[in-house]
């Protein structure tokens, strides 16, 4: 039965005999351990990335986009458009019975691509097998071209930025010697745009930076030194902010070289908050590094989609945007209807220029077990709304006056708009946890 519901697709564009160049080209961006403090584009005073705040311009900004607070659990979001209890195995793994976006993009009539991150194949070490080549590898997962780092064995991964390791659709290059991870999947990124300029194309692009280690770029001082090339520091975390800018900058250039970009959806985003070692200030504000985390250092992210021509250009969105809404949008983009056993929301509407059905809260359900120290990340439960977050185990906080989760507000104590709200959220909580806890149990 779960093969039949995963398999269901019906090619919207095919029935209402649109033709295959009136679809958009889409991809989607999706950076590592940076939340909205690392934009100014979202108001970062610690750092400068004009190529997004220029594509922030050309489109929507998000507000209120969310993520889960670890790069897997966001990434089976993402790729499923279904929470994690429905999926979730281990932390890198990727269930190998699990329909991604690619096939169905396919389906739709899309060249499909992945360049970048993957991680969701094994994740242990020899010494721990229980998970270990339990996932999925790329191969296995409908995408047409890939080119990867870290698609096998954990240990065997190598450097994602100088001198790394990647996988070119079946073929492993290991310490590429003067190399920079970032820059050759910018190049592999080019090259698939110029080979599909004239056919609908889906590009999934997560890109390496800023995760740590924090290495020196080509535009680092440092980087004259080959010694000095794989020494991590976190002063180079700037510079890194700097070079993931850079690439969204040249995939821009490229569909504008290419007489594309008014064909294509650019959604960009992140897999989760900056890494807890990173200290930035935000509209004047001291902001440590949340990830692994559900307080909003964790789980806040950018979102920015821009299509020139149909997107609005120079919006802002106050509408709750989680990682489980990017498949069906992508869909319902395609002219393809998504398959009926996801939880995300589409906001295609909203990109171009409706008021569509915006969410009312989001759902985490955020378990890095098995695969991570359960003091460090503890399996929690929660759902949000515009201002205030409520677990499972009763905690509300009010995110406006409480970011940092130091002030849980006690049943009866916080007025009636904070009651009311307790109210709203426990329904799809409560619902929601039903479910959960039945997985758990099997």
């Amino acid at each position: 039965m779960k093969a039949l519901r995963n398999s269901f697709l019906i090619p919207l564009a095919l029935v209402l005999g649109c033709a295959t160049q009136q679809r958009p080209n889409i991809v989607l961006v999706l950076a590592d351990d940076v939340g909205i403090e690392g934009f100014s584009a979202y108001g970062s005073d610690s750092y400068r990335t004009p190529h997004i705040d220029a594509l922030a311009r050309s489109g929507i900004k998000f507000e209120r986009a969310y993520a889960q607070p670890l790069c897997t659990p966001t990434r089976l979001q993402v790729m499923t458009g279904k929470y994690n209890f429905r999926n979730w195995r281990a932390f890198g793994v990727m269930d190998p019975t699990e329909r991604t976006f690619a096939p169905l993009m396919k389906a739709a009539g899309y060249s499909t691509a992945i360049i970048g991150k993957w991680q969701l194949y094994s994740y242990d070490p020899p010494e721990m097998p229980d998970w270990r080549g339990k996932g999925t590898p790329p191969d296995r997962t409908g995408f047409d071209e890939y080119v990867l780092w870290h698609d096998g064995h954990t240990e065997d991964k190598g450097s994602r930025y100088a001198d790394p390791t990647i996988n070119n659709n079946g073929k492993l290059r290991k310490e590429i010697v003067g190399a920079y991870g970032p820059e050759l999947f910018a190049d592999h990124v080019d090259d698939f745009i110029r080979r599909h300029r004239d056919q609908p194309f889906f590009l999934y692009y997560p890109i390496v930076l800023t995760h740590d280690p924090f290495m020196p770029t080509p535009d680092s001082a440092e980087w004259k030194d080959p010694a000095q090339r794989l020494k991590p520091s976190t002063k180079n975390f700037p510079d890194m902010v700097a070079y993931l800018d850079k690439a969204v900058g040249r995939l821009v250039a490229t569909l504008d070289q290419q007489g594309l970009r008014q064909r294509t959806l650019i959604l960009f985003t992140s897999d989760n908050g900056t890494h807890k070692s990173i200290v930035s200030v935000l509209r004047g504000r001291t902001v440590h590094g949340g990830k692994g985390d559900t307080t909003d250092a964790g789980i806040h992210v950018p979102l920015i989609a821009s299509w020139p021509g149909t997107v609005p250009a120079g919006r802002v969105s106050d509408d709750i945007v989680d990682s489980t809404d990017y498949l069906p949008t992508m869909m319902e983009i395609a002219g393809a209807v998504p398959p009926p056993d996801i939880d995300g929301h589409s906001f295609a509407p909203q990109l171009r220029g409706d008021a569509g059905h915006p969410r009312e809260w989001a759902f985490f359900d955020y378990n890095p077990q098995p695969g991570h120290d359960k003091e460090q990340f503890p399996h929690e439960r929660l759902a949000l709304d515009k201002r205030y977050k409520l677990y499972d185990d009763g905690r509300l906080y009010d995110m406006d006056a409480d970011p940092d989760q130091q002030r849980p507000i006690a049943e009866g104590q916080g007025g009636a708009e904070a009651e009311a709200a307790r109210r709203t959220l426990r329904q799809p909580l409560d619902s929601l946890l039903v479910q959960a806890r039945a997985r758990d149990r099997r």
